[in-house]
C-alpha cells in the first residue's frame, strides 16, 4: 500500500505530495488524515507530514513511513476544505491543514499529556531580545534549547510535562536552560478549564418582541428543514440580537445539532460566553481564543473532537474547530475586519464559514448594526436574505447625538483634549452617578515625536513609520515591529533640544481625564493592558461591578458591550479612521462611530453621544449623527460603483518585500509584464496597476512593493494568478502575497 503524503514545510517547492510505502504492520491503522514521520532526502531528521492519499502502487521508487499518530487528526472534508483555503489563499497546502490541527501539536506524543492538578510551569527569565541575539550569534547552539525557548516566546508559560511533549525535547534539557539562567519554573495549580469554577445563574429564554419574532420563525424554518440559508439580522444597536443567536442554537440543539458562534474581539467573549453559560450550562460549550493557554485551547478542541461539546464560541480561528453535524453558524458583527487573517494562509472566516454551512446544509447568519457594505449589497441582489431590526428591543430609545467642531474650539482658546461641551456632560454624569466612555483609538501618549527646529521625526529603525511615546514605561515603541529605545531628548539630526511631543492617545487622554476630574475613578482598556491572560475580563467586570465612573479606550470598547449605566459616550478625534489610505475609510468611520455610540443609553436611562471632530462635514460623521445605515448605504454604494471597487469588482493585492529595495523592484516588474502580456493576449477583464512602493514601505527591516489588480476574481483569475507565481520564481529572500480584498490596504 502506498500512501501520498504532504510534508510540514513552508517551501513552494515541496508543496506537492510525496509517495512512501506503509509498512505493513500499519496498513490496518493507517487513514487519510493520518500524521506521520518519514525520512526525506537526505536529511537525519525524520520530517512530519500527513496522509491525503491512499493506493496501491507508485510509479516512483518509494521509502517506508517511520511511525505514525495513534488518531488521525484530519479526515476527508477537512483535507478538503484545506485544499480549497491553499488553492484560494494562495498558500501551501501544508500551511491551511495547520490551521485545523489542536493547539501546540509538535509531535506524535502530543496525545499522552498531564493531567496532574498541580504542576511545574516554565516562564522565560531572559528578554526575548537578548535570547534571539544569543541565537544568532550562536551563543546557544543546542537545537533543542533553541526550540524550547521559541516555543516560549511564541505561548504563554505551559507545564513542564507539556512542554516536552510540544516540543520534542526532555526534562534534562528544560533542567540545562533553568541552570543557565533563561527559564524559571514555578510549582502552580494546573487549571485547564478557565470556565471550570466560574459561577453562572441559570436564566431563561426570553420572549421575543414582533421584530424579533418574524426573523427567528425564518431562521428556525431553514435550520428544521436544514436548509443552506444565509442571512443578514440588520439590527440596531441593542436591538436584541444575542437572543435571537441563542434561541436559534436552542433549536439547532433540539434537532441533536451543534453550533458556531463566531466574535471578533476577545474582549467581546468573556460577556457573551457568560450569556451563553448562564443559559446553556458549562459543560457544553468551548471557548477558543488567543489568550487561553496553549493547554486550556487543547483541551478544549479535544473535547469538541470527542463530540462532548455542542457549542464552541471564538475569535476567527473557531471556525476550524473539530465540531461535527453543525446545524447553525453564526458570525456577530460580521463588518469587522478582524475575520480576515493577516498571517499566511490570509484567509477570511465568513468564506469558510460558508463552505461549512453549505458542507453541513445548515443556516449562516451573518449579525451587525453597521454590516459591510458587500453583505448589505448581496441582501439588494437576493444572495442573502435581510432580517431587519428597527428598534431596540427593551423599548429603550436610541442616544441623542451631537458634532463638536473642534476647530471652532481652538479659536476658543481650548486646547485641551476634551471640548468644553463634553467636560461639562462629564461633570454632569459624574453628579448624578452615571458611568461615561470615552473612545480614542491611538494607544500610548504621543503619536509622534518632532525637533521644532529641523523637522527631523523619531522614527522606526525597522519600520518606516513614527515611533509612539509610552509614558509609563518612558520608552518610544512601534506599533509594528515591536521595537522599543528610549526617550528623545536631543535631536539626532540638528542636536538641537526643542523637541515636542505631538498627537494623543489614550495614556495621554486618562491622564489628562485625572488632572481635570481628580475625583473620579478611570479604567483604561487598550493593546497596553490587555496583554496579560484574562485582563479583558477583569477591567470589564471592574468597569460595571466596582461602579468605575469613566471607561477610556480604542475600539476595543466599542463593540457588543452592554453597561446599563452607561449614558455617556465621548468620541474624542472621530478623524483618525478618516485620513488613511484605504477605500473603505467612509465606511470604517461610519461603522466605529455608530458602534461607540450605541454603548450608551441602553437601558431605560437616555443616552448622550458626543463626537469631536475636525471635519464636521464629512458625509461619514453626519450619517454616524443620524445612526442611519441604509442613508449611508446609499451615498456610499454609488461612489463605489463609479470607482470600481468592492463589491461592484474585487481587489487583489500581489505585495513583494525583501531586506534588498532593489531585489524586490526588479520581482515586481517581472510579474507586472508577465500578468501585463497574458492580459493583452488573452483579452483577460482585467485592471492592472503598475507596480508601487507601499504606504508603509518598509516594516521590520524588509522594503515593500506591491501591485493592485482589479477585476471580477473566478476561477480563471485564480489560475492565472498561481500560474503568474509558477512562472516567476522569486529568490528564497524575497516574500511574495496574494491578498483577495485585503481588510488592510496598508
Amino acid at each position: 500500500m502506498i500512501a501520498e503524503i504532504i510534508l510540514n514545510s513552508n517551501a513552494k517547492d515541496l508543496d506537492r505530495t510525496f509517495d512512501y510505502k506503509v509498512p505493513k504492520d500499519m496498513e490496518k491503522q493507517i487513514k487519510i488524515g493520518n500524521r506521520v514521520f518519514v525520512p526525506f532526502g537526505r536529511r537525519k531528521v525524520l520530517e512530519e507530514g500527513f496522509v491525503v492519499g491512499l493506493k496501491e502502487t507508485s510509479t516512483f521508487e518509494t521509502k517506508e513511513i517511520a511511525s505514525m499518530s495513534d488518531n488521525p487528526f484530519l479526515n476527508g472534508k477537512r483535507i478538503k476544505l484545506a485544499k480549497w483555503i491553499s488553492k484560494r489563499y494562495f498558500c501551501n497546502l501544508s500551511d491551511s491543514m495547520k490551521l485545523m490541527l489542536p493547539p501546540g501539536t509538535k509531535t506524535n506524543k502530543v496525545e499522552n499529556r498531564i493531567k496532574e492538578k498541580t504542576n511545574n510551569f516554565v516562564y522565560l527569565k531572559k528578554e526575548e531580545d537578548e535570547i534571539e541575539w544569543e541565537i544568532e550569534n550562536e551563543k546557544i547552539k543546542s537545537e533543542k534549547q533553541i526550540r524550547i525557548l521559541r516555543f516560549l516566546m511564541e505561548n504563554d508559560a505551559i507545564t513542564t510535562g507539556d512542554l516536552e511533549i510540544f516540543t520534542d525535547t526532555s526534562r534534562a534539557i528544560i533542567k540545562t536552560l533553568e541552570k543557565n539562567g533563561y527559564i524559571e519554573i514555578v510549582e502552580k495549580q494546573v487549571e485547564r478549564n478557565p470556565f471550570l469554577y466560574k459561577e453562572v445563574e441559570k436564566t431563561e429564554k426570553l420572549k421575543l418582541n414582533d421584530e424579533q419574532e418574524k426573523a427567528y420563525e425564518k431562521i428556525e424554518q431553514a435550520i428544521e428543514k436544514q436548509k443552506n440559508s444565509q442571512f443578514l439580522l440588520f439590527g440596531v444597536t441593542g436591538s436584541g440580537k444575542t437572543e435571537i443567536y441563542m434561541q436559534a442554537i436552542e433549536k439547532a440543539i433540539s434537532k441533536g445539532k451543534t453550533s458556531i458562534m463566531l466574535v471578533p474581539e476577545i474582549s467581546l467573549t468573556p460577556q457573551m460566553v457568560e450569556r451563553f453559560m448562564s443559559r446553556f450550562g458549562k459543560e457544553k460549550i468551548a471557548v477558543l481564543h488567543s489568550k487561553l493557554s496553549i493547554g486550556e485551547r487543547y483541551d478544549a478542541w479535544q473535547k469538541i473532537a470527542s463530540g462532548k461539546i455542542n457549542i464552541v464560541i471564538g475569535a476567527r480561528s473557531a471556525i476550524f474547530a473539530p465540531i461535527q453535524n453543525i446545524g447553525v453558524i453564526i458570525i456577530d458583527e460580521e463588518h469587522d475586519s478582524s475575520y480576515q487573517s493577516e498571517m499566511t494562509p490570509k484567509y477570511h472566516a465568513k468564506e469558510v464559514a460558508q463552505i461549512l454551512a453549505k458542507e453541513n446544509l445548515c443556516p449562516l447568519i451573518l449579525g451587525s448594526a453597521t454590516p459591510e457594505i458587500g453583505t448589505f449589497y448581496k441582501t439588494n441582489k437576493g444572495e442573502i436574505e435581510l432580517l431587519e431590526l428597527k428598534k431596540r428591543a427593551n423599548n429603550s430609545s436610541l442616544p441623542a447625538v451631537e458634532i463638536i467642531d473642534l476647530r471652532e474650539e481652538l479659536q476658543n482658546g481650548n486646547r485641551s483634549m476634551l471640548s468644553v461641551k463634553l467636560q461639562e456632560a462629564i461633570k454632569e454624569n459624574l453628579e448624578k452617578k452615571q458611568q461615561t466612555i470615552l473612545f480614542l483609538n491611538r494607544r500610548g501618549y504621543s503619536t509622534f515625536v518632532m525637533c521644532r527646529d529641523c523637522g527631523y521625526t523619531v522614527k522606526c529603525k525597522n519600520c518606516n513609520i513614527t515611533m509612539t511615546y509610552h509614558l509609563k514605561q518612558d520608552k518610544l515603541k512601534c506599533h509594528y515591529c515591536g521595537y522599543e529605545e528610549k526617550k528623545v531628548t536631543v535631536c539626532p539630526a540638528c542636536k538641537s533640544t526643542n523637541i515636542r511631543y505631538f498627537g494623543t492617545g489614550t495614556q495621554k487622554l486618562e491622564q489628562e481625564v485625572q488632572k481635570l476630574f481628580p475625583n473620579a475613578t478611570t479604567i483604561r482598556m487598550d493593546v497596553d493592558t490587555v496583554s496579560k491572560k484574562n485582563s479583558h475580563e477583569e477591567i470589564l467586570n471592574r468597569f460595571k461591578e466596582e461602579n468605575i465612573d469613566i471607561l477610556i479606550g480604542t475600539q476595543m470598547v466599542v463593540k457588543g458591550h452592554h453597561f446599563p449605566k452607561v449614558t455617556l459616550v465621548g468620541v474624542i478625534a472621530a478623524d483618525s479612521s478618516l485620513n488613511i489610505e484605504d477605500f473603505r475609510a467612509n465606511e470604517r468611520t461610519f461603522q466605529i462611530l455608530t458602534q461607540v455610540a450605541g454603548r450608551a443609553g441602553r437601558e431605560k436611562l437616555q443616552g448622550k453621544v458626543l463626537i469631536q471632530t475636525y471635519n464636521p462635514d464629512s458625509l461619514a460623521i453626519e450619517q454616524a449623527k443620524q445612526q442611519d445605515y441604509k442613508e449611508f448605504y446609499e451615498s456610499e454604494i454609488p461612489i463605489r460603483k463609479q470607482l470600481k471597487y468592492p463589491p461592484f469588482c474585487d481587489i487583489i493585492v500581489i505585495g513583494f518585500s525583501s531586506e534588498k529595495e532593489q531585489e524586490v523592484i526588479k520581482q515586481a516588474k517581472k510579474v507586472y509584464e508577465y500578468l501585463k502580456n497574458r492580459i493583452i493576449t488573452e483579452k483577460i477583464g482585467i485592471l492592472l496597476y503598475s507596480p508601487v512602493p507601499a504606504p508603509i514601505d518598509k516594516i521590520k527591516n524588509k522594503y515593500r512593493w506591491r501591485m493592485i489588480i482589479k477585476c471580477i476574481y473566478n476561477e480563471q483569475i485564480n489560475t492565472l494568478l498561481h500560474q503568474a507565481i509558477e512562472q516567476n520564481e522569486c529568490k528564497k529572500s524575497i516574500s511574495q502575497t496574494i491578498e483577495i480584498n485585503p481588510s488592510n490596504m496598508m
